[in-house]
């Protein structure tokens, strides 16, 4: 699918905005991950992709990711430097920027978690999902695709198994427009880039702790037809999840986690 031409953005030169940050506000596009393939060899700044309408959006492990009208639907384009291993972590740098950027808009941190490896939560129930792709070049990536999907106006229905989706206007009764939502993210991965790039993943990783959503309790990790249980302890310098079970620590690089 073609997107809709490049609609005008008149509040670019926003102040706000970080710079040496593009964007592209499309008024629909099939997925905001796709547009950002189809168009990282020309981005050569770190550039916000946003779709007001988003019609074929994609989840971890090729899952649909339902998106309602009105909620907030963006992918960060950037080409990092470092080994595919470590371009990775960004999952947790933009997990943070989005708590971040959440708390700032809606004055409820207490309301806000961090779900490993990739989503934010709300009074427990998943309010936003974030999705890492990456076409790979040597030991790097040619192009590193974040995507964030945030429920602002409307829930999807909930699924078998996983946890109620929430919405800030269902269940806060805030009314967030994406474009407030963007202005707010972009400058708050700005700053938490500027804090990977400055310190390292180390104290990434201890502010993503600080906000983990259920540390220290049990958990459940299915990956592979493999399911593993345990306490969930910490994660590790790799943002792997460290789980403590009968058998001594168990470190899992990939999986779905389930709270028991």
């Amino acid at each position: 699918m073609r997107p809709i031409p490049l609609s005008a953005d008149p509040s670019f030169d926003d102040p706000d905005w970080p710079r040496g940050h593009d964007r592209i506000i499309l008024p629909e596009v099939d997925s905001t991950n796709a547009e950002a393939a189809r168009r990282a060899a020309t981005l050569h700044a770190p550039t916000w992709i946003m779709a007001i309408r988003q019609t074929s959006g994609r989840g971890r492990r090729g899952r649909v990711w339902h998106d309602p009208g009105g909620n907030f639907a963006a992918t960060l384009v950037m080409h990092p430097p470092e080994p595919a291993g470590d371009v990775a972590l960004r999952s947790f740098v933009a997990a943070l920027a989005l708590h971040d950027a959440l708390t700032a808009l809606t004055g409820r941190p207490e309301a806000l978690s961090l779900k490993w490896p990739n989503d934010v939560l709300l009074n427990g129930a998943k309010l936003a999902g974030i999705l890492l792709e990456s076409v790979g070049e040597g030991r790097g990536v040619r192009y590193l695709a974040i995507g964030i999907g945030v429920n602002l106006r409307n829930a999807p229905p909930a699924e078998p198994g996983a946890l109620r989706p929430a919405s800030l206007s269902q269940d806060l009764g805030l009314t967030i427009a994406p474009q407030e939502l963007l202005t707010h993210l972009a400058a708050a991965y700005a700053g938490r880039e500027a804090q990977l790039q400055a310190g390292g993943f180390a104290p990434i990783r201890a502010s993503w702790l600080v906000r983990a959503a259920y540390l220290g309790a049990p958990l459940t990790a299915r990956a592979g037809g493999t399911e593993t249980r345990g306490i969930f302890e910490t994660i590790d310098a790799t943002g792997a999840l460290v789980l403590n079970t009968p058998d001594g620590p168990r470190r899992i690089a990939a999986a779905d986690v389930f709270f028991s």
